[in-house]
């Protein structure tokens, strides 16, 4: 396996935040990437008004930059959408599917994000698919049920590695500031290993398996040392570069 692949990833999905002006966290994260070389990779995901530019400043850096979405097609009829050839025509390395922002805000099925982690990987990059139950659903005792069947929709087969992520982030975690215990972490983060490794031999071992939510430097040690948690999606502390270095600074 890869160095880039047995290392934690942190990455930090901006969302619908970021203009040119941006650029100056970019640098910050990029000069305190530095300290983490070969103890954590990471990736920052803007907006793709941004993508291109941040891909060259951070090229030959230890950051590498994302996408948070992409269309099936690699081109074609379909206003307003960006494939993921161009994306990785701009620089992206990788593209985030199925977040469920996606999910609910635009009605994304398990089978769309299948055909989007299809594409991306279509296009040469890594998939990084995320799975996470409701409140509701965990309520209800469901959550365990909710991620595998998200997982068996939503991965296309042959995963492997080096071009599949998995991002757990319970739902009613995100942008909320509630955090799971580090058992129910612990015990979806085991559940996941368990449905990689049945369906992907060798590599459902090595697949990285990010958490993600309410994730921030004041909470990040208590969640990212948990068994089977190989780094974090990062959403609103990702912004910040202070935040966002912090939370990494877990694996120096």
């Amino acid at each position: 396996m890869a160095a880039a692949e047995s290392i934690p990833l942190v990455a930090g999905n901006w969302k619908m935040n970021g203009l040119v002006a941006s650029r100056s966290e970019l640098a910050k994260i990029i000069a305190g990437a530095g300290a983490l070389t070969g103890k954590a990779e990471l990736m920052v995901c803007p907006p793709a008004t941004l993508i291109a530019d941040f891909a060259v400043a951070a090229r030959g850096s230890a950051v590498t930059v994302g996408a948070q979405d992409c269309h099936v097609a690699p081109s074609g009829a379909h206003t307003g959408d960006i494939s993921a050839e161009m994306l990785a025509d701009a620089g992206a390395r990788a593209v985030i599917v199925g977040h469920s922002e996606r999910r609910t805000d635009h009605h994304e099925t398990d089978a769309e994000v299948r055909a989007k982690a299809q594409a991306v990987w279509r296009a040469g990059l890594i998939a990084i698919v995320c799975v996470g139950e409701q409140r509701v659903e965990r309520e209800a005792g469901k959550t365990l049920d909710v991620v595998g069947r998200q997982l068996d929709g939503s991965l296309p087969d042959g995963a492997t590695a080096a071009k599949l992520v998995v991002a757990y982030e319970p739902v009613w975690a995100i942008g909320t500031g509630l955090t799971p215990t580090q058992g129910d972490v612990a015990e979806v983060h085991a559940y996941v290993r368990k449905r990689l490794s049945g369906r992907f031999r060798g590599d459902g071992e090595r697949i990285r398996i990010l958490y993600g939510g309410s994730v921030k430097p004041g909470n990040a040690k208590e969640l990212l040392t948990v068994t089977e948690v190989n780094g974090a999606l990062v959403g609103g502390a990702s912004l910040k570069a202070e935040d966002f270095l912090g939370i990494a600074a877990v694996y120096r």
